[in-house]
């Protein structure tokens, strides 16, 4: 019984309680490491998680209990259980009680083996990389940066009949240039389902020209400046926002999406751009789980929801707040629609013009500032969402349609809801890596936004 499907179906027959919810995650992972132009690491790794939930009726209320372990054995796997089992009879009443999700057809493949990664994933990939390692060589730079790909695949079974399986690729590129007396640092990340679409000579060429814009340097002081966020800058702030779009929140006055006096901003215009943030399972490129897979219960998530299915759903519509993130506990809490969190988000309706563009076309007098990618991203006032973070591996002046030099980084303060209605331009949307979320989400697809003001709070010494 090493089949993950075989072990979901045992688990379910083991089962005692009144419900019961079993999720295995088969997960196989194949990395590169790289240092000073050299491969230093490679490695592939294999890995199982079972969760089981179980669901308790009682005198008082449905109760549930979760356990996951990782790498469980047949003869582990009734103890996991009645484990689960115990936890639902000693804990109280499960606020987000629902009955479990039925009549879902079962996924096709749900008898297959599960999809596997390997080092073949890197087999056109690993060549260029040797390339673009010499050519940075020749260059005078040194490359540094990490290659990751993953590939899980999702079992989940009810008590109530649902068997669904979900494959998900995800893999990610982290490449940083930095000159040899490590002064002057670029980075660049890419997103990828397969590495087919990834070009290390391409990002290489891409650093050299950053590099070599920070050849000058040019100090300036705390301010707010016309600013250039580029697609990875703008996917980190626009997840944070998306994460922090509790409806059941909203509705209890906690959040910027609380309406003064009572309910929520649903409705309200939040910028005057056309803009459209959305989810969708099906986005060709950014495909994820088209069904709730939740391994624990909190806020806007829960595991009675498991196995509900995901349609495309929009959070703004041209620049209109449409939907908020709800359970179907918290959706009848609030009286909001059914919006559980979809694992992609894409903001479409900005213009046709590429950030290179974008950067030809800042011709007034004062500065205009062009970021590589924000960095330790931490919360200061939930009820206007302000943030708080770092500008990192490169900030470059931009002067009359032409990048200058480099200047200092930054300290910033910002909301990325002022952000969206204070934004004067978006560019056009491209398939992006969030930098500072990247180990949690990745499947992001962005433009560049200019806005005239962006707070730069004070100067920071990182490079």
């Amino acid at each position: 019984m090493n089949k993950p499907q075989e072990i979901v179906e045992r688990a379910l027959e083991l089962s005692r309680a009144d419900g019961c919810v079993v999720i295995a995650d088969e997960q196989s992972t194949a990395n590169l490491r790289w240092a000073g132009n050299a491969l230093t690491t490679n490695g592939v790794t294999r890995g199982r998680t079972l969760t089981v939930v179980a669901i308790v009726d009682g005198m008082e209320g449905t109760a549930s209990g979760v356990v996951s372990r990782s790498a469980v054995t047949a003869e582990e796997l009734e103890p996991l259980v009645r484990a689960a089992e115990a936890a639902a009879r000693g804990a109280g009443p499960a606020e987000d009680a629902q009955p479990l999700v039925t009549d879902v057809p079962a996924s096709p493949d749900f008898t297959d083996a599960p999809a596997e990664t390997s080092s073949a994933v890197f087999a056109d990939f690993a060549p260029a990389l040797g390339e673009a390692f010499a050519r940075a060589r020749a260059g005078g730079r040194e490359l540094y940066g990490f290659a990751n790909h993953e590939l899980v695949s999702s079992y989940v079974g009810t008590s109530t009949g649902l068997r669904l399986r979900h494959d998900q690729p995800n893999g990610t590129l982290e490449l940083n240039a930095k000159s040899p007396d490590r002064t002057r640092s670029a980075w660049a990340g890419r997103s990828t389902r397969d590495f087919k679409d990834v070009d290390p000579a391409a990002l290489d060429a891409e650093l050299a020209v950053r590099l070599g814009w920070a050849e000058r340097k040019v100090a300036l002081p705390a301010g707010r400046y016309e600013t250039l966020l580029p697609p990875t800058a703008v996917a980190d702030l626009l997840i944070y926002q998306m994460w922090s779009a509790s409806g059941r929140d909203a509705v209890e006055g906690r959040t910027v999406f609380s309406k003064p006096g009572g309910g929520t901003r649903v409705g309200d215009k939040l910028t005057e751009l056309p803009l459209t943030l959305r989810s969708d399972p099906n986005e060709p490129g950014l495909e994820a789980a088209p069904f709730v897979l939740a391994h624990s219960s909190g806020g806007d998530s829960s595991v009675f929801d498991n196995g509900l299915p995901l349609t495309a759903t929009e959070w703004i519509h041209e620049g209109e707040l449409r939907h908020l993130l709800t359970s179907r506990h918290s959706a009848g809490l609030t009286g909001l629609p059914v919006a559980p969190g979809i694992d992609n988000l894409i903001l479409d309706g900005g213009g046709a013009r590429s950030l290179e563009e974008m950067v030809a076309d800042t011709d007034h007098g004062g500065p205009c500032l062009l970021l590589t990618c924000l960095w330790y991203i931490r919360e200061v006032d939930p009820a206007t969402l302000l943030l708080t973070g770092l500008t990192r591996d490169g900030v470059y002046l931009v002067e009359n349609g032409e990048v200058t030099g480099e200047v200092n980084n930054f300290r910033f303060n910002e909301s990325p809801v002022d952000l969206l209605g204070r934004a004067t331009e978006a560019g056009r949307t491209e398939k992006t890596l969030p930098r500072e979320w990247s180990d949690w989400f990745t499947r992001a697809a962005m433009p560049a936004l200019r806005v005239p003001d962006f707070n730069m709070s004070s100067v920071s010494q990182g490079v």
